[in-house]
């Protein structure tokens, strides 16, 4: 096994720039200068990523910026002791000793646990003394090498023996009337970072450092990447309280279910350990404190996970409901859209076509009285219409499951399919999915008997739910939802001109600006519902979303193909991967560029998404299906306006990036 770290990845006492990245960067450079790294670009824009996602500094003035890299040959740390410090986030001040993990995408377990070993070990304060005492880059690589156990360890003297000094008499104490020691509290956690090299085992052992300050007695279950420390179903149920230092889901969260715990990001457990073990116990002190939730059967992880209503967990509901819903919305859309191709084969004017009729009197295998273009037509239609009504129904469901597990489930249905009933469309379908949620999540917090509580997810909940649900809907709210629902139609049907124009802008800046998150999402939500109210007006905004949707991966293709020496070779992959991506509508596939340059790739895809949507709309592009991208362009009104909305909203981006970015490092030059 080779050195992990070497005299020439060792930085000491240089003046390394004023921002973190100077030091990153800085430390890259001598990675790949050391030939431990093969693409100095590619291994400074994957640290650069994962450090923009979260701090790396941690008390005591250290920090440990991490990534794994395509470029990296073998795993690597090196080490800067800037002059002067850096500030990486920690919230005691800058950082001096600075520890850069560069981990290749397949580190072998061996190798990742060293890498976990050092930094474990920075969590003491004789070897970070040590660190800042060393005059040499020889003595720091010995002394990591002796911390990761690679060599040995200098023995050190005992001290010498102080004289004997007269002890105090003690106080006599009356063993009759003293009182018991209190238990020593038990606790339990969880340590997990995306990576997995780092921050788990740091947090892990911040957290078994200050249980033993404060006399705690601490089990750490680490979900890493180099190797996990489990805890055993014993371990859970004896102990008081769980602490969840985790940046991701925690891996088999029911096994906790019903123990009081506090939840943070894994960074937390590294800065705050101490509050985070005491705020557990306050949990377990308190009657009406956070339990875990237990995973009923269907439930899932996320959504058992919820310990109160939040605005954050109503905000995830929504997003639950949404994804659930979007299936539904591209089946039925798609099958609609197919149906209306095969029945305008045969017949011209499809005004004239009563789909109902032709179902009912024909029959593929019996009596045929139309062209079996028209009557596979009309089945596709029907089809997709069923998948398109439960949309809403849908969206309702798993709003309320997002908020309340299986249970609220059938009354989300219920409400989602009341709020279709009375006219309420997609914001009923919101407003039953929330009335519903919420009164489920309610029934389930109350303390019943065994006997009772065991019919309670099964029959007892789904009924009350859905009666209250149900009949807020239909006695309160059916008329104010239908008249909110079609005043909203009404102005969708009157635009035309300039204020269709708008709304494209509007969109398209809305679908670009979060790729795939929650503004992405609402306009998404806005354009696929109204397609179940038909009307051309609808069908133009639901192409309009899906043209400016496929505007920020495309354009980062663009901008690689134009100046690939622009981009790291990682990049540039990216680019390639991203054509498929815009293409099939996944704006996802822009998030690599826009995680690593923010500044630059959301105000380069807001601009040309807006543009993409003004001109769709300005065009009246309309599209039956809600999803698919250019593989729907046949299914659309006007593909050649299409195709001109893609390709203009795409060139204004990828050029409106390349601009930002060579004015960036025209600056940075300059600095």
């Amino acid at each position: 096994m080779s050195d992990l770290i070497t005299t020439d990845l060792v930085l000491m006492d240089e003046n390394l720039g004023d921002s973190r990245f100077d030091v990153i960067q800085a430390l890259a450079q001598a990675v790949v200068g050391a030939q431990r790294a093969t693409d100095f670009e590619q291994l400074y824009a994957d640290a650069k990523a994962r450090e923009s996602k979260t701090d790396t500094g941690i008390p005591g003035g250290i920090a440990i910026p991490h990534c794994r890299s395509a470029a990296v040959t073998e795993p690597t740390l090196a080490m800067a002791r800037p002059n002067p410090a850096v500030d990486f986030g920690a919230k005691d001040g800058p950082a001096d000793l600075i520890f850069f993990i560069a981990a290749p995408d397949g580190a072998d377990q061996a190798h990742l646990k060293l890498l976990s070993t050092l930094a474990r070990s920075l969590m003491k304060k004789s070897f970070t003394a040590s660190l800042r005492e060393a005059t040499s880059r020889e003595e720091i690589v010995e002394l990591v090498n002796q911390a990761l156990g690679l060599a040995p360890k200098a023995e050190e003297a005992a001290p010498a023996a102080a004289p004997a000094e007269k002890a105090e008499e003690a106080p006599a104490v009356d063993l009759g009337k003293s009182e018991e020691a209190a238990p020593q509290k038990k606790l339990v956690a969880v340590t997990a970072c995306p990576t997995g090299i780092a921050h788990t085992y740091m947090a892990a052992d911040a957290l078994k450092y200050a249980a033993e300050e404060l006399g705690y007695d601490l089990k750490v279950e680490t979900q890493g990447s180099s190797g996990n420390e489990t805890l055993t179903q014993a371990d859970i149920d004896e102990a008081d309280a769980v602490v969840f230092a985790v940046s991701v889901n925690v891996r088999d969260r029911g096994r906790f279910a019903g123990k009081p715990y506090v939840e943070s990001q894994v960074k937390r457990g590294i800065d705050e350990p101490e509050a985070m073990l005491n705020e557990a116990l306050a949990e377990a002190a308190n009657p009406n404190g956070a339990r875990v939730a237990a995973v009923t059967a269907g439930a899932s992880e996320e959504a058992s996970g919820a310990s109160g209503l939040s605005w954050s967990s109503i905000y995830k509901a929504l997003m639950t409901g949404v994804s659930y819903m979007i299936p539904f919305v591209a089946a039925g859309g798609i099958l609609v859209a197919l149906g209306f191709i095969f029945e305008s084969i045969t017949v011209a004017n499809l005004g004239d076509v009563n789909t109902k009729d032709i179902l009912a009197n024909n029959d593929f295998f019996g009596q045929m009285n139309v062209h079996w273009t028209l009557y596979l037509g009309a089945v596709l239609q029907t089809i997709g219409g069923m998948g398109l009504n439960l949309m809403v129904p849908a969206l309702a469901a798993y709003i309320a499951y997002g908020l309340a597990g299986r249970p609220g489930i059938a009354p989300g249905f219920i409400a989602g399919t009341v709020a279709t009933t009375v006219g309420g469309g997609f914001l009923g379908g919101i407003v039953g999915g929330l009335l519903a949620g919420v009164f489920a999540y309610g029934l389930g917090q109350l303390k019943l008997p065994r006997w009772l509580g065991s019919m309670m997810p099964v029959v007892i909940t789904p009924l009350l739910t859905s009666l209250f649900a149900g009949g807020i809907m239909y006695i309160l709210l059916a008329g104010p939802l239908k008249a909110a629902t079609d005043g909203l139609q009404s102005w969708l049907t009157g635009m035309s001109g300039t204020s269709a124009v708008v709304l494209g802008l509007i969109l398209g800046a809305m679908m670009a600006s979060d790729l795939g998150g929650p503004i992405n999402k609402a306009a998404y939500l806005f354009a696929a519902t109204g397609l179940s109210a038909g009307g051309d007006v609808n069908k133009e905004i639901m192409a309009a979303v899906i043209i400016s949707g496929m505007v920020p991966p495309l354009a980062m293709a663009l901008a690689t193909a134009l100046r690939p020496k622009a981009f790291s070779e990682a990049e540039r992959e990216n680019g390639k991967a991203a054509w498929l991506l815009g293409a099939s509508f996944i704006s996802e596939g822009a998030i690599p560029f826009a995680s690593a340059d923010p500044l630059r790739v959301i105000p380069a895809s807001i601009v040309g998404g807006a543009v993409a949507g003004a001109i769709s709309m300005g065009a009246h592009v309309a599209s039956p299906a809600p999803h698919g991208g250019i593989w729907i362009i046949g299914l659309t009104s006007n593909p050649l306006m299409f195709l001109a909305a893609v390709v203009a909203g795409t060139v204004v981006s990828a050029l409106l990036y390349l601009l930002l970015k060579a004015i960036g490092s025209k600056a940075k030059q300059d600095a």
